[in-house]
């Protein structure tokens, strides 16, 4: 009688066949399935293999020359092949280039290694997109280029410029990101989606929706840094996507006064 109640006990807390199907099935899954990116872009903190997973192979990959941007670039063969041994895997940024509108849009991806990763294939996750337009296009044109950008319309949202970019927030902070930090106090600041769109030839004083952006970074910043210790460089504005910003009137231009001549007494 009592293994009788033994087995049924037993019977009674094992799973049910198809609960164990499901079970084997999820731990046939790799673990990087489950992964998600740490923002609404889709992209900062996928590894690279996720990314190349959902973007495909890269077309090119690229690494920087100098510490200006000069960079060069190596068929995706190549540097698997013989590269990315010589100048090591961490400094290839993957590159895929697309043709939307009539415009060059060009996505470059930096990486970072997990620290605690000592293997000689360390593993890389997504810290910086890098989105080049050829030509150059109008501020407010972004979103329709580049899918993964989705401003904020609130006109308080978070913003700054300088005489060449515009620096826009969006979203709350995110404590996962702080993997893909590596700013020396990263534990004690907050990290937050940001889009920082670069005009080569510099941005009018009076910025307009049409203003010209070469490039945009998506990435992670501190807004408190940006408020603390960047306030001579970075000056609060509108929000550039909202409709107060494009309501704007600009100010009247100074009236020139004519010289009056001097003369000798």
């Amino acid at each position: 009688m009592g293994l009788l109640i033994e087995v049924s006990l037993i019977r009674h807390f094992l799973p049910s066949r198809p609960l164990l199907a499901a079970f084997a099935f999820l731990l046939a899954i790799p673990a990087d399935a489950f992964a998600t990116p740490y923002f609404e872009d889709g992209f900062l903190g996928l590894t690279q293999a996720e990314l190349r997973e959902k973007l495909g192979p890269p077309q090119s990959v690229r690494d920087k020359k100098s510490a200006l941007r000069f960079y060069r670039y190596y068929s995706f063969a190549d540097w698997e092949k013989s590269y990315k041994k010589l100048l090591g895997p961490q400094v290839g940024e993957d590159v895929y280039t697309y043709k939307r509108d009539g415009v060059e849009v060009r996505y470059s991806f930096a990486y970072v290694t997990d620290p605690e990763d000592m293997s000689e294939s360390p593993t890389m996750s997504v810290k910086l997109v890098d989105i080049e337009f050829t030509p150059p296009v109008p501020i407010v044109k972004i979103p329709a280029l580049v899918p993964e950008f989705k401003p904020p319309t609130e006109p308080n949202a978070p913003a700054f410029r300088s005489n060449i970019m515009v620096l826009l927030f969006k979203g709350a902070p995110s404590p996962a990101a702080r993997a893909i930090v590596r700013e020396p106090l990263r534990e004690r600041l907050d990290w937050s989606l940001a889009f920082q769109m670069f005009a080569l030839q510099g941005l009018p004083e009076f910025l307009t929706p049409q203003a010209p952006i070469d490039r945009v970074e998506i990435g992670v910043q501190s807004l408190q840094t940006v408020k603390d210790r960047q306030r001579l460089t970075h000056e609060p504005i509108l929000n550039p996507f909202s409709k107060e910003f494009a309501m704007r009137v600009p100010p009247p231009k100074p009236v020139k006064k004519i010289p009056l001549p001097k003369y000798a007494d």
